[in-house]
């Protein structure tokens, strides 16, 4: 069937809609997007490897077809509007994007991986539009983001905004948590949140309860947990940098 419809059709028309140049675009816009692939599979993020090529390869696809898929029934009396499956496209992928961000708490997870899926996307229809250059570019601009700005971040000096974690386990029934928290503010932290949780089993023999505080205000906590080590009754602090968070 195929066969036929393509031996009745206009050999310009296949040339001109089918033709090296848009198998170029598509190849394009697979590589740039398995290279992006790659790096998110290598921080074994959520999205990997198959996820954005496929989606930067579509996105091309559909560019591809919004530019020369209706050739066929264009005619004066026939408008089309090419951007109007871009459009559709960058709405489409919202979708994807949003289903890959996670809020638990205070703290939201996936921003950074739907982003990049959202700009895969983007150098999938520069490559469909014959913008190869820009998409080049776009894909170095990726890379610049993902590993030279981490890099960067980490030598830039703390913000006083960012906290900790303390969690603090303590021997139940001695009053220990007015003494915790004095420790805190007397060190110059904030106490931004306050959870206390009964353990269900015994710690060193004793009946304990956990507390985590959100803390900020100072450059580090270590000497916060060696107060807190040191105090009669309490059995364990781990403390947490809320600011290293990989997306």
């Amino acid at each position: 069937m195929w066969l036929v419809v393509l031996s009745k059709a206009p050999l310009g028309l296949i040339a001109a809609n089918q033709g090296w140049k848009q198998i170029g675009e598509l190849a394009l816009a697979f590589v740039l997007s398995a290279a992006i692939g790659l790096e998110r599979e290598w921080r074994q993020k959520s999205a990997g490897l198959r996820t954005h090529t496929l989606v930067g390869f579509g996105a091309a696809l559909f560019m591809i077809v919004s530019k020369y898929g209706f050739g066929d029934i264009h005619g004066p009396d026939v408008s089309l509007d090419p951007s109007r499956v871009a459009a559709q496209i960058v709405s489409g992928v919202g979708f994807i994007g949003g289903g890959l961000i996670f809020v638990r708490g205070d703290a939201v997870r996936g921003l950074t991986t739907a982003a990049i899926v959202w700009v895969t996307a983007a150098v999938g229809m520069a490559c469909g539009a014959g913008l190869g250059l820009l998409a080049v570019i776009a894909t170095a601009g990726h890379f610049v983001t993902v590993l030279a700005f981490p890099w960067l971040a980490g030598h830039l000096p703390r913000s006083p905004y960012v906290g900790f974690g303390v969690r603090v386990v303590y021997e139940d029934g001695r009053g220990i948590l007015r003494d915790i928290l004095g420790h805190a503010t007397d060190s110059g932290f904030r106490i931004h949140n306050v959870k206390t949780r009964q353990l269900e089993h015994q710690v060193a023999g004793r009946s304990a309860v956990a507390v985590t505080l959100d803390v900020a205000g100072q450059p580090s906590v270590d000497p916060l947990a060696s107060e807190l080590t040191e105090m009669d009754g309490v059995l364990e602090v781990v403390t947490t940098d809320l600011a290293d968070t990989t997306d």
